[in-house]
């Protein structure tokens, strides 16, 4: 970044993106082929579209960003991206750009810890209030994704923020390289 006095961000998130599925109309019936836009079958070039455009959005967005500021990051700072419960069950362009974004930041993490920062993810489960379904969540689905917490209780957006704010605070120095599930318990780790 030419012409900048030195670093001057402390924070990073990355949190744009979205399962592009949700907003590109398919071109056929997907009653009749319902392998449509999973990689699993149906027309090639719209299956290749739609994985493209689910890598642009939830991990090349988040590596240009970063690569974009990093020289403005100052010792101490943080990247945090936002990845997804979707990750751990890629079965879908979607699944599988969130489990991408993960391993970018696991090796993110050695890049810029020699530099004093740290670099992790916040992988939700279903958080109330985001529009992130579209409306297209049935009850029957709601139930089950509330139902699979531990908890018992969907996600709220601050449970989110109040997580990204740990993470680029003093106390969280010697986390690094991390992706935290914050899901009540629909998905745990070990």
């Amino acid at each position: 970044m030419a012409g900048q006095a030195g670093p001057d961000l402390d924070v990073l998130v990355n949190m744009a993106g979205g399962n592009t599925d949700f907003v590109r109309p398919p071109r056929q019936d997907p009653r009749q082929d319902p392998r449509k836009g999973t990689g699993q079958g149906g027309d090639l070039e719209e299956v290749a579209a739609a994985w493209r455009a689910n890598l642009d959005a939830n991990l090349l967005s988040a590596v240009l960003t970063t690569t974009a500021v990093l020289g403005s990051l100052r010792a101490g700072g943080s990247i945090i991206n936002i990845g997804s419960i979707g990750a751990e069950y890629a079965s879908s362009s979607y699944g599988a750009s969130k489990a991408a974004l993960a391993a970018w930041t696991a090796g993110l993490s050695a890049e810029v810890g020699p530099k004093g920062l740290t670099a992790n993810v916040i992988s939700p489960g279903y958080t109330a209030g985001t529009g992130f379904f579209r409306d297209r969540l049935t009850e029957q689905r709601l139930t089950a994704l509330i139902g699979a917490t531990h908890d018992g209780r969907a996600g709220q957006p601050a449970d989110i923020a109040e997580t990204a704010w740990f993470l680029a605070s003093a106390g969280a120095r010697h986390i690094t390289g991390q992706n935290l599930h914050v899901n009540g318990g629909a998905h745990t780790t070990r």
